[in-house]
């Protein structure tokens, strides 16, 4: 699939930028594998917003993905896309644009922003918008210490394939199996909210066929 394929498929198919709305309700969460199950938060969700920047390499698009500190008070050291809550005042589209720049030091002006995924509701009580951003040529980028411990490219293909896409769980109490996506890349292991994104992103972009490569989606599409 040529770069421009994919950015037209994008462009086609997300949420454009302007119809986001900070009262928007989920429409994929943690609990689509698990039904039953509420959120172990309090009180109305927390908006948030992450980036998921697509990066047109020359051998391949790829998504960069990030490794959190294993200094953070929580989710430490597990795979996520650059984001947060959004600050008063602000978009989905800016909080996402923001952290990137906070927390891999990724000029805003090197991304492209093609529209917005699927909102994903959290088990932590966050209301998830994901940005997607295209990236032509990456700029260095800078991971900081105190959010972040590594920086790396997965490629979108093998992200897409729903092949590579595993339920895992893990025990919660009382002999509760709690249900995720997970996927791995080399030694990443990429899990529950980040994965669910992503896999929410695939079936927006190519539907729900099961285990058919993205680029034989994408030729029956």
């Amino acid at each position: 699939m040529s770069h421009q394929t994919l950015k037209d498929r994008l462009t086609e198919r997300l949420a454009p930028v302007h119809d986001w709305r900070a009262e928007t309700r989920a429409v994929r969460s943690d609990f689509d594998l698990n039904p039953g199950m509420t959120s172990w938060a309090k009180g109305p969700l927390k908006p948030a917003a992450v980036l998921i920047p697509i990066i047109a390499n020359p051998n391949g698009a790829c998504v960069l993905l990030t490794r959190r500190a294993d200094s953070l008070a929580h989710h430490t050291g597990q795979v996520a896309f650059p984001g947060g809550r959004l600050d008063p005042g602000e978009t989905a589209v800016e909080a996402a644009l923001r952290e990137a720049r906070e927390e891999v030091d990724l000029d805003p002006a090197a991304v492209t922003v093609l529209g917005l995924s699927d909102a994903y509701e959290t088990g932590t009580g966050y209301l998830v918008t994901p940005v997607i951003g295209w990236i032509d040529a990456l700029p260095p980028l800078k991971a900081s210490p105190d959010e972040v411990a590594e920086i790396f490219q997965a490629p979108w293909d093998f992200l897409m394939d729903p092949a590579n896409h595993t339920r895992d769980h893990l025990d919660a109490p009382e002999g509760v199996k709690r249900w995720f996506w997970s996927m791995t890349w080399g030694e990443q292991y990429i899990w529950g909210a980040t994965a669910g994104i992503i896999r929410a992103l695939r079936t927006r972009l190519y539907g729900d066929e099961a285990n058919v490569p993205a680029s034989a989606a994408e030729d029956a599409a």
